[in-house]
């Protein structure tokens, strides 16, 4: 008896250190490029983490903030911050979780992120300032308009979160399932799974893109590695969004913003015009473009569409 669970502890032990090298050489091979790292790169001392933002161009202030899908960084939206550098002075960071910002081990929510951005206009940037956002991002952006309404001009919102999606708040399922990616050796692996590059391409293929021909490999590569850079803390962040710890109704805050918001949906994105329609019947001030032959990221896509009915709106 004492012979077989003696083998089945040596069996485990050596299965997790098996999985252990596992992930370390994932992680090692997924950031070896080194892609996201530049001279161009600014860090803000918040109080929770380091946040890694960019700035170029000179005029009014426009802050972009990627959606919070694996692997989402800045670099969603490199395709239009070049092309709007002569009229405004242009900040896209990183959020705190995400690309090359700090990480920790912590559980990250919508009121966070609102925080940050409050806290990113004021501290960083220090003017009011338009925002354009991207998906899931949307709502805490809302949130934050609504808190300091003083600091906000014009939003721009890129295939905006379903707000019975945004309902859908953590329940005891979603909370054991949070708890199971955090956990050490096995949850790195389950993460590592939905986050390889195979997860990675799979997502713009199905869901990203419309045309999978318009599908550049350093997207691929540019994502891979947003994903897994900071080691194992890379997780933390998608653990808190698997678990819905990210979502809050945000109705009272949508009816009560007053200020000017243009929505672009990807034409061929799934129920995008219901979701779109549903936020202008909260907020009737509300105006809608959208952007044929895309899906969820029009921004690399087709970028000259994005920028042109950016710079009408601005």
């Amino acid at each position: 008896m004492n012979k077989k669970i003696t083998t089945i502890a040596l069996l485990s032990g050596s299965s997790i250190a098996a999985i252990h090298a596992i992930n370390k050489v994932h992680t090692s091979l997924c950031t070896v490029k080194n892609l996201l790292s530049n001279s161009e790169n600014y860090f803000y001392d918040w109080r929770f983490g380091k946040i890694r933002y960019q700035k170029k161009g000179k005029g009014a202030p426009l802050l972009f903030i990627h959606d919070l899908s694996i692997g989402s960084s800045n670099y969603e939206f490199h395709r239009l911050i070049n092309n709007l550098t002569e009229k405004h002075e242009i900040y896209s960071m990183d959020l705190l979780g995400y690309g090359l910002s700090d990480k920790p081990s912590i559980t990250y929510t919508n009121n966070l992120f609102k925080q940050l951005v409050g806290d990113f206009i004021k501290n960083v940037i220090g003017k009011k300032t338009s925002v354009v956002a991207t998906g899931e991002s949307v709502p805490f952006v809302i949130m934050a308009c609504h808190n300091n309404p003083e600091i906000f001009n014009k939003i721009i919102c890129i295939n905006p979160q379903s707000l019975y999606l945004q309902n859908q708040i953590p329940s005891r399922q979603t909370s054991l399932l949070k708890y199971f990616i955090e956990s050490p050796v096995i949850g790195t692996f389950t993460y590592h799974i939905l986050s390889n590059r195979t997860s990675i391409e799979k997502k713009f293929h199905k869901e990203y893109f419309f045309h999978p021909e318009e599908i550049r490999e350093k997207y691929i590569y540019n994502y891979l590695e947003a994903a897994h850079l900071d080691g194992y803390n890379a997780k933390y962040a998608f653990a808190s969004y698997a678990g819905k710890y990210m979502n809050m109704n945000i109705l009272y805050e949508l009816k009560g913003i007053d200020n000017s918001i243009l929505m672009i949906g990807g034409e061929e994105e799934k129920d995008i015009k219901t979701t779109i329609e549903n936020y202008k019947y909260y907020n009737a001030a509300i105006e809608d473009v959208y952007i044929k032959e895309t899906k969820h990221l029009p921004q690399l896509e087709n970028p000259d569409a994005v920028l042109e009915q950016i710079n009408m709106f601005l």
